[in-house]
């Protein structure tokens, strides 16, 4: 059976997509790396939380542990957008990571570790268009951990609700206020003879009986008297 479970200590196919390395020098960095790059993080996860859960598989007593947490940040706002890199002292410490921490929950949430290549300055940042990462961009659904819904329907909400206030944008203030929302109904022609339709023999069917109908309670009317 062993030869069916997939190793969770083994890398996965995650890599750095920028990276100019290719795959068999991946391959050979990744077998010595002490650095882990974690996904799926709420934005609100801290530093903190992630040296309590992340320290649980170092060995500080062999002279291992974490070295430092960069978390990611957006690019634009610099407030945490997802993720982060934990380097350990010992690739050891990194493996255990990924055997008994990635998969768990923190904040409520499933997080992955990876093997990294390495932390570099400037992967701290998001690469979506929006300064968050990537999937938060084309992202359709709602998730209140990371930011509520994604960019590009965030952009999509602004300029709808945009498109409205400019609308709108001639509305009084004080009592009986009104706006003309355009006035785009002024360009509809409401002259009275375009907007009615035109009488037809069926209208003038209709009024003869009702004609008659008004004489005949008339005249039952008289005769009850």
């Amino acid at each position: 059976m062993a030869h069916v479970i997939q190793p969770l200590d083994q890398p996965s196919n995650y890599k750095d997509s920028q990276t100019r390395m290719d795959r068999k020098r991946q391959n050979e960095t990744l077998v010595n790396s002490t650095t882990l790059y974690i996904g799926n993080l709420s934005f609100f996860t801290t530093e903190e939380q992630i040296y309590e859960l992340f320290s649980k598989c170092a060995n500080a007593a062999d002279g291992g542990g974490i070295k430092r947490i960069i978390m990611g940040l957006d690019r634009n706002t610099r407030t945490p957008c997802g993720f982060c890199f934990v380097e350990y002292y010992t690739h050891a410490e990194a493996l255990a990571s990924m055997r008994y921490v990635s998969g768990t929950k923190l904040d409520e949430r499933i997080i992955r570790c990876d093997l990294d290549l390495g932390y570099r300055e400037g992967r701290q940042f998001g690469r979506g268009k929006s300064g968050g990462q990537v999937r938060d961009e084309h992202r359709q659904d709602y998730d209140p951990g990371r930011g509520g819904w994604g960019a590009q329907a965030q952009r999509l909400e602004v300029e709808r609700r945009r498109a409205v206030e400019e609308r709108y944008s001639d509305a009084q203030d004080g009592p009986g206020a009104v706006a003309g929302g355009g006035e785009e109904w002024k360009e509809i022609e409401t002259s009275e003879g375009k907007l009615k339709r035109g009488r037809s023999p069926e209208d003038e069917g209709d009024n003869d009986r009702m004609g008659r109908r008004t004489r005949i309670d008339e005249v039952t009317e008289a005769d009850r008297m």
